[in-house]
């Protein structure tokens, strides 16, 4: 038989969980018939003398093996690609299985067993297990040829993406070397595309890895919500290879596809949704030769509002901050033709904030500037009131004053039924703006919530990250802990969609999509780095933190919610109130200030202001997650 033929025969062995179980069965039976018959060398004679013990030994040895190595997870490993941890939890399980055979035999002694058997097929079983699986490693490597120092790499998706993908990898003589493609559309089967041949379907990505010898994945679908490349992931992790993907198509707008927009896969990719579609002849409109303010510029919300604003040619971009290297960073980025103009102020501050629409006039105004952190908010409550409550006031104010068309607050889900002191500060800043509304019924005021945004600087994400860096352990508050995500560029363009649709007085919320577990967002980060959790890198769970919550809540009741012309968007009807809470709040931050009100005290003082009009039409409830956002300005 061939080199290549008994290599294809080991690897279609390998390539199936059940076809290595039933090798690994005879093998074992093989080992027992080699232990009776090297100590009774007459076994096999005329008389067939111990027949019976050794049927029953052959039995209950190789019941107590394969459980154990059932039970370990033994056949969830692909051995064509194993290392030597995959080898070490072999030889654990078999020791298991082999003890408890040992255990079993001796103590209920239904047959009769050799000690000198015993030990020749205890010693022979795990030989025959690990060298079976070592043969299976060579038949890979000897089944097939590639250029030398090339890697070995696999296509998902032949469609547009897949075949300029493909092409540009055939024109470079790189270290990646394109074997073929696999798609989910059976009638591309055996096909070519773009001189490469469609090998299969994602569901024999095992298969085909082995058969071909891969080394990389390049999963080359930009279309592909975060499910599907969570399910690719999920199958391809265990197998030992690279895996690099392209970016969303909302990072390719220019359509162009080479190996440089390859890169790892990160957690963005497993949380990509359906793209949006928006209405951006409406919101062009809006902006387009308009005077735009952004507050709270520097931060992650902020600066991506500058991002997606300029492209719609607004007349000038104020990008207002209160720290410096944030907003030079911002400015940085987005290059010195961008009409910006850079202001250093802090929202709080009543002057600086009237000299900035006394010399600017804008007509536009996006209010991302907060202070987001939950856990910091706790331990400087006056801060969070003074910046997020007295500080919209002071935007929003002014907006009416100066003739702005629009004023957009950016709001968080932390704000209905508030347990923290930032989701109170939010709460009160909400009421206030239906107060100016009031005073001010020419411009057109609205608030947006949202939960968690991917990649804040203040987000649990690049925790995780800095953890896992540094070995571990990676913290989680409690194993239940769920949260709602968003991408940032996701949650912004729903913010100018319905900057673009609010007439006045509405509370919009935006769709988030389906709640995730913390934990198992820990354990997907630690696979994206190459990891496992529990083994390489240790989760450990600290307790819930002052001001959160298990749960999220997205609605509180889904009637009080009206749909609007947008999908992802919902909307609520603010209920004006009788009085303003700008003498409560001004009373709250005096009183602070002197020292007559603190402590405990302050935070009663505080939920006070955020537990008003309780039975207003807006009853929209989620609670994000425990660290949302950074101080935005």
């Amino acid at each position: 038989m061939s080199k290549d033929k008994l290599a294809k025969i080991y690897l279609w062995i390998g390539g199936r969980n059940r076809r290595l179980m039933a090798l690994d069965l005879l093998l074992l039976l093989f080992s027992v018939f080699v232990g009776y018959s090297m100590r009774l060398s007459y076994y096999m004679g005329a008389d067939f003398l111990y027949l019976y013990d050794f049927l029953g030994i052959a039995a209950l040895f190789s019941l107590m093996v394969l459980s154990s190595l059932t039970l370990c997870k033994i056949y969830s490993v692909f051995w064509p690609r194993a290392g030597i941890d995959e080898y070490f939890r072999l030889a654990r399980a078999y020791l298991a299985g082999a003890a408890a055979f040992v255990v079993a035999a001796f103590t209920i002694r239904p047959f009769t067993l050799p000690r000198s058997s015993l030990v020749i097929m205890l010693l022979a079983a795990p030989i025959l297990l690990v060298s079976e699986r070592a043969a299976l490693r060579l038949a890979l490597m000897n089944s097939q040829e590639r250029p030398e120092g090339r890697e070995s790499a696999l296509i998902v998706g032949a469609g547009e993406a897949g075949s300029m993908l493909a092409r540009d990898l055939l024109r470079n003589s790189g270290s990646i070397c394109p074997a073929g493609f696999v798609d989910d559309n059976e009638q591309l089967r055996n096909m070519t595309v773009a001189s490469l041949k469609v090998l299969g379907t994602t569901k024999e990505l095992k298969e085909i890895i082995a058969k071909h010898d891969i080394d990389t994945v390049l999963i080359a679908i930009p279309s592909a919500p975060g499910e599907k490349i969570k399910e690719l992931f999920g199958v391809l992790s265990p197998l030992r290879v690279k895996v690099r993907v392209l970016p969303s198509l909302s990072n390719l707008a220019d359509g162009r596809v080479s190996i440089s927009r390859l890169r790892s896969v990160n957690l963005e990719d497993l949380l990509r949704r359906e793209p949006i579609r928006l209405d951006d002849e409406n919101i062009t409109s809006l902006i387009k030769g308009k005077s735009v303010l952004v507050t709270g510029a520097g931060g992650s919300i902020g600066s991506e509002i500058c991002r997606q604003l300029l492209p719609r040619a607004p007349k000038r971009l104020i990008a207002l901050g209160h720290g410096e290297q944030s907003i030079y960073m911002l400015l940085e980025s987005l290059g010195g033709d961008a009409p910006v103009v850079p202001v250093i102020a802090d929202v709080a501050d009543a002057a600086a904030m009237e000299s900035v629409f006394k010399d600017y006039a804008p007509q536009l105004v996006f209010h991302a500037s907060a202070h987001k952190h939950v856990p910091l908010m706790e331990k400087n409550p006056r801060e969070a009131l003074r910046v997020n409550a007295l500080g919209t006031y002071n935007a929003a104010r002014l907006a009416g004053r100066y003739g702005a068309l629009r004023f957009v607050m950016i709001s968080t889900d932390k704000a209905v039924r508030p347990t923290s002191v930032m989701g109170a500060t939010k709460r009160a800043a909400e009421r206030l703006l239906l107060s100016v509304q009031k005073d001010h019924p020419l411009t057109k005021y609205m608030a947006v919530r949202f939960g968690n945004v991917l990649g804040s600087r203040g987000s649990v994400v690049p925790k995780f990250e800095r953890q896992i860096a540094a070995g571990g352990p990676v913290t989680v508050t409690h194993p239940e802990m769920k949260r709602y995500f968003m991408l940032i560029p996701e949650a912004v363009s729903l913010v100018l969609q319905a900057g673009a649709m609010g007439e006045g007085g509405e509370l919009f919320a935006l769709d988030m999509g389906e709640p995730v577990r913390i934990a198992e967002m820990a354990e997907t980060l630690i696979r994206l780095h190459g990891y496992e959790p529990g083994r390489d890198i240790q989760i450990k769970y600290t307790g819930i933190r002052e001001g959160e919550k298990l749960y999220e809540e997205l609605f509180y009741d889904p009637s009080h919610a009206d749909r609007t012309a947008h999908a992802k968007i919902f909307k609520s009807r603010l209920t004006p109130e009788a009085e303003s809470i700008l003498p409560q709040v001004v009373e709250i931050l005096r009183a602070s200030a002197e020292g007559t009100l603190s402590g405990e005290r302050l935070k009663e003082r505080i939920f006070s202001l955020g537990r008003g009009a309780e039975a207003e039409n807006e009853e929209i409830s989620s609670d994000e997650g425990d660290e949302h956002d950074e101080k935005a300005g």
